[in-house]
């Protein structure tokens, strides 16, 4: 099944947090911070030029609708909740 957002929404798969600390310990899911960092797996074709499929993103909190497709959980919002976007720069040579 394939999901395709419409009127101006971008569907994202939010990423987890990570459930060991640097130090090697491991975090019960009670502890663990909820990220609000996501990879936008689809955008509808009038939502936004800023992003593209694949790129990782960050949006406000409390955010979007959460949206669950064959056990996966995924959050469908607008183009006005997304905060930022990562990008990868070249590295400065020492």
């Amino acid at each position: 099944m394939k999901l395709q957002p419409t009127n101006g929404r971008i569907l994202l798969k939010p990423i987890e947090a990570k459930d060991k600390t640097p130090g090697g310990l491991y975090l019960p899911d009670t502890a663990r911070e909820k990220l609000q960092e996501g990879e936008v797996i689809a955008t509808a074709k009038d939502a936004t030029d800023e992003v593209v499929v694949g790129d990782h993103v960050v949006y406000k909190e409390f955010a979007g609708t959460d949206v669950q497709i064959k056990g996966q959980d995924y959050i469908l919002l607008t183009a006005d909740d997304l905060l930022a976007k990562y990008i990868t720069v070249d590295e400065i040579p020492e």
